[in-house]
């Protein structure tokens, strides 16, 4: 177990407690276990009606997957793959896949940031979690700054939201607050960081058969503080419709580039920044993942980051962020034009047979 995963149970519910506050709760190998073990106990147990994952923090949630310890281990070796690398990504897109079918209530306090590996905890599922967001909420797939692509079941759920939100989510990396949340349908209900000890209290106090309807009764009295019908996106999402529609991200840039919009001239600036390979992967990832159910989309990851990996773009990208700091990527290729087809396909390729690959037994 980890010493950064505090569990309990109290009241028929098991608390998931994330307790790396310095790592803003970043995911490291152990706490990936920790959370899986601890899942898989209370599963079968009668004992515990529903479960709720928070953290110690209000700076964040999850700020993602450990990227320090990517660019270590990644850099270890010539080719970039490791074994621990290959650990930690089919342990973690096992984790998602055991909450989204978890067959209790799963609810997650998305407090504070809430990004990558942090968004596999929390938006996976369908049938049995509830998505919380307060006024603090960062949230964000933010992986094409790294030279990744939205992974942990990113091109499923962001796939699934309205319109094209989820490809300008996904090939901006752009930050979302609590309104753009809900009306991306990427949150179920609001309430403010000044009533989670109230919400606590309640917790400790229901008797309702499902905990989630008690706290949307609690919720409800704070909606009229996050409308998502008066969020950003709202206002813009007949916009983003418009530019980022179509299977190419040198389209996108180009309808970008002749809007003199605010909106549209800061979303080109931003995407000039990002890595032009992985922007052209993850709208190759986001298209298909569009008709395909969660195992085989985390299937389809789970060969991606391996080629992610061996192409070397993320180290760079983890290198310049974190690493070096200098904030200057050197992406390779360097420019749109210079992404071929091909090489965006062969992010796509097997890596394994069918037979052997390291999430096969995923079932939906």
């Amino acid at each position: 177990m980890s010493d950064y995963v505090i569990t309990s149970v109290s009241n028929s519910i098991g608390y998931i407690l994330l307790d790396r506050p310095k790592a803003l709760n970043s995911l490291s190998l152990d706490m990936v276990r920790a959370i899986s073990a601890i899942l898989l106990r209370w599963r079968g147990d009668a004992e515990v009606k529903a479960v709720f994952i928070h953290s110690s923090s209000e700076k964040a949630f999850c700020a993602g997957g450990d990227i320090r310890f990517f660019y270590d281990v990644g850099t270890a070796t010539p080719t970039g793959d490791s074994a621990l690398l290959e650990d930690f990504f089919t342990e973690e897109y096992a984790l998602n896949h055991l909450i989204h079918f978890y067959p209790k209530p799963y609810i997650a306090l998305m407090n504070g940031v809430v990004m990558g590996g942090g968004m596999g905890i929390s938006q996976a599922g369908e049938t049995c979690r509830l998505r919380i967001v307060t006024e603090r909420t960062k949230m964000a797939m933010p992986e094409v700054n790294i030279g990744l692509f939205p992974d942990v079941g990113g091109g499923h759920f962001l796939s699934r939201t309205p319109g094209e939100l989820g490809t300008y989510l996904g090939l901006t990396g752009e930050i979302i607050g609590a309104a753009d949340a809900l009306y991306a349908g990427l949150a179920d209900v609001y309430i403010p960081t000044a009533e989670i000890h109230a919400l606590m209290t309640l917790l400790s106090k229901n008797t309702a058969s499902d905990l989630r309807i008690a706290i949307r009764d609690f919720a409800a009295g704070f909606a009229d503080q996050a409308k998502p019908e008066t969020s950003r996106l709202a206002t813009l999402h007949n916009a983003i419709n418009h530019l980022f529609a179509g299977n190419s991200v040198s389209t996108i840039c180009d309808r970008l580039q002749q809007d003199s919009s605010d909106f549209a001239q800061h979303t080109l600036a931003t995407m000039q920044k990002r890595s032009p390979l992985l922007m052209s992967v993850t709208l190759e990832q986001l298209r298909r993942s569009k008709n395909m159910n969660v195992s085989a989309c985390l299937r389809m990851e789970r060969n991606m980051v391996r080629h992610c990996f061996r192409h070397g773009e993320v180290l760079e990208g983890v290198r310049a962020l974190v690493v070096d700091k200098d904030n200057a990527p050197q992406w390779s290729p360097a420019t749109l034009n210079d992404v071929s087809e091909n090489l965006v396909q062969s992010f796509f390729a097997p890596v394994w047979p069918d037979y052997a690959h390291p999430l096969r037994h995923l079932q939906d």
